[in-house]
This record gives structure tokens, sequence and C-alpha cells, in this order.
């Protein structure tokens, strides 16, 4: 038997296949898109998939708008950041990011960022992410292609 076929093949940025591909957010719950989206910008749906390199794809979600959240997390929801300071941790709830200038954006960065690698490798991955409120995005002159991501796990 040959040995050298049981070698792990571990990607590098030069044997990396990234594409671009475009998420509908319409109807979708927020956690359950952003799961699925982190698992796509981190590569995780792809068989070269290696945890220390970028080998995700470049993903764009339109109509983020559009998206659900059930029960009263609207309101209820916190999330938490600090400024460094004592006394200086602040709270705001995903209703009042959206009523904020591109909240829906902001809101949606917020939540696949807390899935992604607390590390520079997620923030890497976060700048793959791009999201737009409406059904019009400027990532045309990439050819991106449509996925279903209610077919994904």
């Amino acid at each position: 038997m040959d040995t050298l076929s049981y070698k792990t093949i571990s990607a590098n940025k030069a044997t990396v296949n990234k594409e671009w591909v475009i998420v509908d957010a319409e109807g979708q719950a927020l956690g359950r898109l952003g799961s699925k989206v982190a698992k796509l910008l981190r590569g995780k749906y792809k068989p070269n998939f290696t945890p220390h390199v970028d080998c995700g794809d470049n993903v764009i979600v339109i109509n983020a708008n559009k998206l659900t959240l059930s029960g009263k997390k609207m309101t209820d929801r916190v999330y938490l950041s600090y400024t460094g300071y004592p006394g200086g941790q602040r709270s705001i709830t995903p209703a009042r990011i959206l009523a904020k200038a591109d909240g829906d954006e902001r809101l949606l960065k917020r939540v696949v960022k807390g899935m992604l690698p607390k590390n520079k490798l997620g923030a890497k991955l976060l700048g793959n992410l791009y999201v737009y409120a409406g059904p019009e995005h400027k990532q045309e002159a990439q050819s991106p292609k449509n996925i279903d991501i209610n077919l994904l796990k």
C-alpha cells in the first residue's frame, strides 16, 4: 500500500479557490443566517478546509433589511461592549441598532463577527463579507453566483 496517499493536504494562500457568492436574506432568521454565512466565510463547506488559512468565499448578503427575529428578541436581546474605562460597559438592543443609519448591515456584521475566530484571521474573514440592505450590490464585476442558504447545513 502506498503511504503517500494518506498525507493530509493543507491549503495555503496559493492553493485556495475563493469564489464570490450571493446570499438572499429575505425572510431568514438572523442567527441561523449568521451561522451559515460565518461557515461560508470560514470555508467549512469546502473539502480542503484548513483552520489557519482564509480559504472561505467572499459573501454578498442582499436584502438584509428583511431579516427576522423571533419572539421578543428585538427588544430583550442585549449586545454588550466595553469602552475600556471604568464604568464603560455599554449595552444596545437590536431594535436600537436597526434604528440607526445602515443598521441592517451593522446588525448582521455584529452577529457574524461573534461567530468567527477572535484573532487576526477572524478580522480578515469579516472583510470578505459585504452586506446590502436592498437587492442591489456593487460586486457585479466579480460575477458572483447565487446560492440557496436553506440547502446548507
